[in-house]
């Protein structure tokens, strides 16, 4: 019941706290598109002053919320804007310095930040680093194939070079004249009058005349009059220079009828500035309501605020609930985790004791069986060997002195050898007397493995092949006592579940492999000199010219191959 009732209390506090930051980012998302919109209608009112402090109040929204295409065109914005108004008294240039720093996906602002750093310089008397950006904007042009874009650059380039390199400009405009359509003459003009003037200075004038014949038949949709007065005056210089006074005198009329019809055309846009100058106090009104709107939606923000900072106090408060209870939840999940894993300690301990009970018993067995030959050995066969060694003093000195029966005591010798060896012999058997002698080295193996599988801690698998007759009994012995202590290995040290022993004769070659599913172990960090372990058995096969292999990789097992040659004769 505490636990749902607790998800239902973060789950609300969740869903309360999205709405918030939802409600929250709405309103700056508005506000940053009003001011921005209002910047730009500022702009077409030619109120420099209040654009620019629109436009900046809408970049500096947009970079709270990281919308770097929008900061991006702000920049742009407020560039034109300074570049435009001395009275700002701000460098127009720090914006495009900024906007070099972001990367933006549109192309199309990129030529325009192009363009406005190489207009910059063109006024700054800097004609190559404006040569130099007005070429990169030409390349993004063509990658984006906007060839009104690459028009106008061919325009501008040509004008940069008109001045000291009249060739250059030339290719430039003419470039700019290939790439604009016939069906636009009101691009056609501009261009044609910049060709003309460039002729002009190069006092070219037969092609100046050339094009200005082509251009006065052009049909412009706006400023036909003002076009028309220019090219029919640069008509008359033209002729006049070339000494047809005839013509020159005819377009000098035109001109003086175009001017005459252009003062009227003036007039009457005075007339419309008075007009305009009604609707700019009208629009003014408009914009003191605009404000007003504008602090509406600034005390929209503050509400949205406090609302904001109310939830994210009411979530910590949860936050901080919730921790606690879980924290709580958890302990006391920890402590019956630990509490399983201390019993199951517990019997991993008591089997563990059985196994090295079961170890230490099988190691006393063989420890009281080498005491006890090693009591034979001194009991019977030191005595033994000691009268030996006073009958050869024995005969030594009769040799000399003759005390004794020579023949005599050469028989006592010899009976006293004869028992020697059947002590030893009869230590022998005592020694071999168990199940190795009796019934062989794999029953014996067999045997152990069963005892060992017994205590259900490990399980251990006898595999045979080609032992179809007995092995010479000292080579059983010493196989069995190695397979003996590699077993004792991998109970003791491996945390092995399942073993296998394989013994395998193969005509003159006896293999013995022994493999467990433990833990492994880096056997170059194994001391192998010390003790009776691995460097025991090691030495064993050594003496009986065989060979010893470990393969052992961590927790994947171990496996130990042993090749002994053997004699069948």
């Amino acid at each position: 019941m505490s636990k749902n009732l607790l998800k239902y209390f973060i789950n609300t506090v969740i869903a309360f706290f999205a709405i918030s930051v939802f409600s929250i980012n709405q309103i700056k998302k508005d506000s940053s598109y009003i001011y921005f919109t209002e910047g730009i209608k500022s702009i077409k009112l030619n109120k420099a002053d209040l654009a620019y402090k629109y436009i900046l109040k809408s970049k500096e929204l947009y970079l709270t919320r990281k919308k770097i295409d929008s900061v991006f065109i702000c920049n742009i914005e407020l560039y034109d804007i300074v570049k435009s108004q001395k009275k700002l008294n701000k460098d127009p240039l720090q914006y495009l310095k900024e906007n070099q720093q972001y990367k933006i996906t549109d192309t199309v602002w990129v030529i325009a930040l192009k363009n406005r750093f190489a207009s910059y310089f063109f006024n700054q008397n800097s004609p190559i680093t404006s040569a130099k950006y007005y070429k990169e904007s030409l390349k993004l042009c063509f990658k984006i194939n906007r060839k009104d874009y690459a028009q106008n650059t061919y325009t501008n380039l040509g004008l940069l070079y008109s001045i000291k390199k009249p060739d250059s400009a030339s290719y430039f405009l003419n470039k700019a004249l290939n790439t604009t359509s016939v069906n636009n003459p009101d691009k056609l003009i501009g261009i044609y009058i910049n060709l003309i003037n460039l002729y002009q200075k190069q006092k070219n004038y037969r092609k100046a005349i050339e094009i200005l014949e082509k251009t006065k038949n052009l049909k412009l949709s706006q400023y036909e009059v003002k076009y028309q007065k220019i090219i029919y005056q640069k008509l008359a210089d033209c002729y006049q220079q070339i000494g047809n006074y005839q013509r020159a005198y005819k377009y000098q009329q035109n001109y003086i009828l175009y001017k005459d019809s252009l003062n009227t055309s003036q007039q009457n846009i005075a007339i419309a500035n008075l007009d305009k100058k009604y609707k700019v106090t009208e629009k003014e009104k408009e914009n003191l309501q605009l404000k007003q709107d504008n602090l509406i939606n600034e005390q929209q923000i503050k509400h949205g605020k406090n609302l904001f900072y109310g939830a994210l106090a009411f979530l910590i408060l949860g936050g901080i609930i919730g921790f606690l209870t879980l924290k709580n939840s958890r302990r006391k999940r920890l402590l019956a985790e630990q509490q399983n894993q201390l019993e199951q300690q517990k019997n991993l301990t008591l089997l563990k004791e059985q196994e090295l009970n079961t170890i230490n018993a099988m190691i006393e067995g063989q420890e009281k069986e080498r005491i006890r030959i090693a009591e034979d050995l001194h009991d019977n066969i030191g005595s033994v060997l000691a009268t030996l060694k006073l009958h050869f003093e024995n005969l030594q000195l009769n040799r000399e002195k003759k005390h004794f029966n020579q023949e005599k005591l050469y028989k006592k010798t010899e009976k006293l050898i004869d028992e020697t060896y059947l002590k030893i012999r009869s230590i022998a058997h005592a020694k071999n007397s168990g199940v190795i002698a009796n019934k062989g080295l794999l029953v014996a193996v067999k045997i152990m493995a069963e005892k060992i599988s017994d205590a259900n801690k490990i399980s251990i698998d006898v595999i045979d092949y080609g032992l179809n007759k007995r092995l010479e009994n000292s080579l059983e012995i010493t196989v069995f006592r190695i397979i003996q202590e590699l077993t004792t290995n991998i109970i003791k040290h491996s945390k092995a579940t399942h073993a296998s022993i394989n013994i395998s004769q193969f005509e003159n070659t006896l293999n013995i492999i022994v493999e467990d599913n433990g833990k492994g172990f880096d056997y170059n960090k194994i001391a192998i000199n010390k003790g009776m372990g691995i460097g025991s058995i090691q030495t064993r096969i050594k003496h009986l010219n065989g060979t010893f292999e470990i393969d052992s990789t961590k927790n994947k097992g171990t496996s130990i191959i042993i090749d002994i040659p053997i004699n069948n004769t």
